[in-house]
């Protein structure tokens, strides 16, 4: 069987990756596409040293560093690929990639990470954080994502079976597209972090710092809380402005590997979590810890943290709820780290692989020309 991986694009290792490098390792020979591709060698390992065939995007000279920018040609340029040798397609999508032509005879199963976010229900969010809300760049923004949208709805139809990352996903793939889907969540290396029971007196907080992860909103909330210390690990847009917020009881460590992260989240009182995630890898991994998680109570965090067991949540991204939270937390919660690590056991890598090759072989069974 001839096999073809597609994903949206290759430029550093994220989530999204992690998931794209399971899927290689289930199926090594299989061929992989994607928009553009600017691993270096080092991130090329975690694919197994896998190159991508890649869209004339590609030879855009600004292509690596500014390849969001060209989102308005990506859905062109996706389906430039001549996939029509292939029996199987899966794409890894969360853009583009799930966009690709495919015939009446091959099978395309879609790992979605999500419908194009920007594009669909977060959009008015896009727009004012990118102070795109008036103007005539709003309008010529706001076009193109409209156009987006038409293709994205009429791509979906060009997949047979659709996988999602999360119940959350698979609510918004059958309110976007309208289709039903079956949810393997994403393979999370518990199996590389230890629990550690004699936890410190400090929080923690890690994520690239973009706006929509309100890294700023926590540490403003805990610049108000002087009694209470917070850890700060990661880089990103906003590191400037989270940085020169923060008061004393706040230490920003910027850009740390991961034995350095997993240091901290081994030894946090709890790992605080503000972001509307499809899924969120890093609240699982902080529970490999058995450490808590204190998260925004909406998203894919419904799913992997369990109120008063493995965490508990706030109900909105304001400081004052991030504040009663903690105090919460503080007040009510029993800890139990074996339990705690049990919980994120769930979302194992293994158990991803077992999931995700099971799924493929009974729709490959189940159709009638493969």
């Amino acid at each position: 069987m001839q096999i073809a991986i597609v994903h949206d694009w290759l430029v550093t290792i994220a989530g999204a990756e992690k998931v794209l490098a399971e899927i290689i390792k289930i199926y090594p020979n299989a061929d992989l596409y994607s928009v553009v591709d600017h691993l270096d060698n080092g991130m090329r390992e975690k694919i197994s040293n896998k190159k991508s065939t890649s869209t004339f995007l590609q030879k855009f000279p600004f292509s690596k560093n500014k390849y969001r920018s060209l989102l308005p040609l990506m859905p062109f340029a996706i389906e430039q690929f001549d996939l029509s040798g292939y029996d199987l397609i899966i794409s890894s999508s969360h853009a583009v990639a799930k966009g690709v032509i495919s015939g009446p005879d091959q099978l395309h199963i879609c790992y979605c990470h999500s419908p194009i976010r920007y594009a669909w229900d977060l959009q008015s969010q896009y727009l004012r954080e990118s102070g795109l809300e008036t103007g005539l760049k709003s309008l010529i923004a706001r076009y193109i994502l409209y156009k987006i949208r038409g293709w994205d709805y009429r791509s979906a139809a060009g997949v047979d079976y659709f996988i999602s990352n999360s119940d959350y996903i698979g609510r918004r793939i059958h309110k976007v597209y309208g289709r039903e889907s079956f949810t393997i969540y994403p393979n999370v290396a518990v199996e590389d972090f230890e629990v550690f029971e004699d936890k410190e007196d400090f929080y923690l907080t890690a994520s690239r710092m973009v706006p929509y992860k309100k890294i700023d909103l926590i540490v403003e909330s805990f610049s108000r809380m002087p009694d209470k210390k917070l850890v700060v690990i990661g880089d990103g847009p906003q590191y400037e402005k989270v940085k020169n917020s923060a008061s004393d009881n706040v230490e920003i460590l910027g850009y740390q590997d991961f034995n350095v992260l997993k240091s901290y989240m081994k030894k946090a009182r709890a790992f605080v979590f503000a972001a509307e995630e499809d899924f969120g890898i890093i609240p699982v991994e902080a529970q490999a810890c058995g450490t808590p998680v204190i998260a925004y109570g909406k998203g894919g965090a419904l799913e992997t943290v369990i109120e008063g067991v493995t965490g508990v949540f706030f109900k909105e991204q304001s400081v004052e709820s991030i504040e009663s939270a903690v105090i919460h937390f503080e007040s009510e919660f029993v800890l139990n780290t074996d339990s705690i690590r049990s919980h994120s056991e769930k979302f194992s890598t293994e158990r991803f692989a077992r999931e995700f090759e099971s799924f493929v072989k009974s729709k490959i069974e189940k159709s009638n020309f493969l």
